[in-house]
């Protein structure tokens, strides 16, 4: 079936911005609150929100075999659920109403005021209901760099590296969308030199630059997914902000692995951009250096050209973009991690969402972390409005942006801002 909501040259007749991350080709998925007080699930184009639940009640998916209440869910899961086929034919439908050649609801000025919502009307909730969260760890960069601060620099990629995607299963109930805040979290520690253990405040808060992808159903237990078959399984992406808290994470890291330092937030963009929508972004990623078991050897490209950028902000200051990466420097790519993933007959279920591990690029100015930007703090990030930073300070606001863009039509994914507050006091 092709993919039509992508043809470069479709216009579309609701007023949109020039340089949006939301064009008729992007068509993402969300979930928002209606000033009517009704959540919804809806999509976007330019600064207009579109209520996918009235849409469908007016009639507009006719011929498409859809729940009447598919978009009347405080969740995408269960539209998730339907399948790839069903994905692209609401996203195509969905191009085909609001193109600049179709007058149907362009002409229905009743039917437009059920459907659509300017950005001030509608408050954002989290897209899907996660029921299980894996965190990677494939950017080689940032394994190299993590491996050089904190063990032999000889020898900074641990031996199965090269051989697998690593992972960990992370805590799915602190996941939040952009605009929540989050608290300094406190644990314990070890300071330098000392033997003993304190209990405090974090003082080495960290953001980390990383992507997440959302599952559908893919198997049932003891069934791998072969590497071929992976990717029909992946709804889409969103922009993944993995809080860290590095001095709980050092203590506590040995010898099962993340846990207190990383499971008290990690924060989400609210869109969803379908695979679909970056299908014309696809890449090469990098050369295996060694070579690959046959279960993870794949054929095509698989890794995306996705522009990202970081950005600080101090409380009533500008902000400052301290990194600049792309996705595409992702060693291990979204099929092989899915495919490692279920390897082992592990079940995946809709609404499953996996980060990429910090996408850290090959040049400094492209670290995807405080800890590999500030080099441990011994090397300060300075400020565009005065100062520098070795690590997130209370009240900085962490914002996070990805775009692709190629033949004049740019697909983004809005942004991840996240505002970090001093430790929770009752």
């Amino acid at each position: 079936m092709p993919i039509t909501a992508n043809y470069p040259d479709r216009k579309t007749w609701i007023k949109t911005p020039l340089k949006t991350d939301f064009p008729i080709q992007n068509i993402p998925f969300g979930v928002f609150l209606t000033r009517d007080d009704i959540i919804t699930i809806g999509t976007r184009i330019g600064d207009t929100a579109i209520d996918l639940g009235a849409l469908h009640q007016l009639g507009y998916f006719e011929g498409i075999p859809l729940t009447d209440d598919i978009f009347l869910q405080d969740s995408l899961n269960d539209f998730i659920s339907d399948g790839k086929k069903t994905w692209r034919l609401v996203r195509n439908r969905i191009a085909d109403i609001f193109d600049a050649t179709n007058d149907s609801l362009k002409n229905n000025e009743k039917h437009r005021k059920e459907v659509l919502f300017s950005l001030d009307e509608i408050e954002m909730q989290l897209p899907v209901s996660i029921g299980d969260y894996t965190d990677f760890y494939s950017s080689i960069e940032h394994a190299t760099n993590v491996g050089k601060m904190f063990r032999d620099p000889e020898n900074a990629l641990l031996p199965n590296w090269l051989h697998m995607p690593v992972g960990y299963h992370g805590r799915s109930s602190s996941i939040i969308p952009s605009g929540i805040p989050v608290h300094r979290p406190q644990g314990q520690k070890l300071t330098n030199g000392a033997t003993e253990p304190i209990f405090g405040p974090s003082r080495l808060v960290d953001f980390e630059l990383e992507m997440a992808f959302i599952t559908t159903d893919a198997n049932q237990l003891g069934e791998p997914i072969p590497i071929e078959e992976a990717e029909d399984y992946i709804f889409g992406m969103v922009l993944f902000n993995d809080w860290s808290a590095r001095d709980i994470q050092k203590w506590e890291y040995v010898p099962l692995g993340p846990f207190l330092g990383k499971n008290f937030a990690s924060s989400i963009s609210p869109w969803i951009v379908t695979l679909d929508a970056l299908e014309p972004y696809r890449t090469e990623g990098p050369k295996p250096l060694k070579k690959q078991l046959p279960y993870l050897q794949y054929k095509g490209k698989k890794s995306f050209d996705i522009n990202l950028e970081v950005a600080i902000q101090p409380e009533k200051e500008k902000e400052t973009i301290i990194s600049r990466s792309n996705f595409k420097h992702m060693y291990w790519n979204m099929a092989q991690q899915l495919t490692h993933h279920t390897i082992n007959g592990c079940p995946v279920n809709s609404g499953d969402m996996m980060g990429s591990g910090t996408l850290s690029g090959p040049t400094p100015e492209s670290y995807g972390s405080m800890l590999e930007l500030s080099w441990r703090g011994e090397k300060p990030v300075q400020l565009d409005s005065g100062g520098s930073r070795k690590f997130v300070e209370d009240n900085d606001t962490v914002t996070i942006r990805g775009y692709c863009e190629k033949n004049g039509v740019r697909i983004g994914f809005g942004e991840v801002s996240t505002k970090l507050l001093p430790v929770f006091k009752k």
